[in-house]
């Protein structure tokens, strides 16, 4: 990507999150990146791929940060529950909760790419949950990602109320852990 480009995505990542997709058009875009309208076009073809480049950088992000978090874990059991502490990084400096989540809701066509870009980035979450779940030992993996799933995309939309949702989710995702990990041997079990 040229550098006009990168500056066209830079004013566009910050102008879609801050004041949505569908209130932004390109003449604004270009006014913030200081190219023409035709630069842009020359550079994206349509705000239609201009919207996927922006998700796809902040995806790209994201993802980083969550692998990072992830790697930094001492236990496989801690791992399972990283991507809520990364979601507490991500959250200091996106106070708009989640792009992915109110691109979804502005681009509800799934055959538009910025669609498919924000709900393969849902469904890679949920694959991690259930990967890190696996690997933890955790009984039903599949359904404990899903749990997780829902804590955390719960934390993350109620991200821009005054609430605090995110420090109760984590300690509900790590009581849904330890509650589907093994008892340890010579544990019996409950009622026994």
């Amino acid at each position: 990507m040229t550098p006009a480009g990168r500056r066209v995505v830079a004013a566009a990542e910050e102008l879609f999150y801050e004041r949505g997709i569908t209130a932004v058009g390109v003449d604004l875009i270009a006014e913030h990146s200081g190219v023409t309208k035709r630069t842009l076009y020359n550079q994206f073809g349509s705000k239609d791929h201009l919207v996927a480049a922006y998700l796809t950088g902040r995806d790209q992000r994201w993802r980083s940060l969550v692998r990072a978090t992830v790697d930094g874990c001492e236990s496989p059991v801690e791992a399972v529950t990283a991507p809520f502490e990364a979601l507490r990084i991500w959250s200091g400096t996106n106070p708009r909760g989640c792009a992915f989540i109110n691109a979804l809701a502005e681009l509800p066509d799934p055959s538009h790419p910025a669609h498919r870009i924000a709900a393969d980035q849902k469904l890679w979450l949920l694959n991690l949950f259930e990967e890190l779940a696996t690997a933890a030992g955790c009984s039903g993996p599949a359904t404990l990602a899903t749990q997780l799933l829902v804590l955390h995309e719960g934390a993350l939309a109620t991200q821009p109320l005054p609430v605090g949702t995110l420090r109760e989710s984590t300690a509900l995702a790590r009581a849904a852990v330890r509650a589907a990990l093994p008892a340890p041997e010579g544990a019996s079990a409950p009622g026994a």
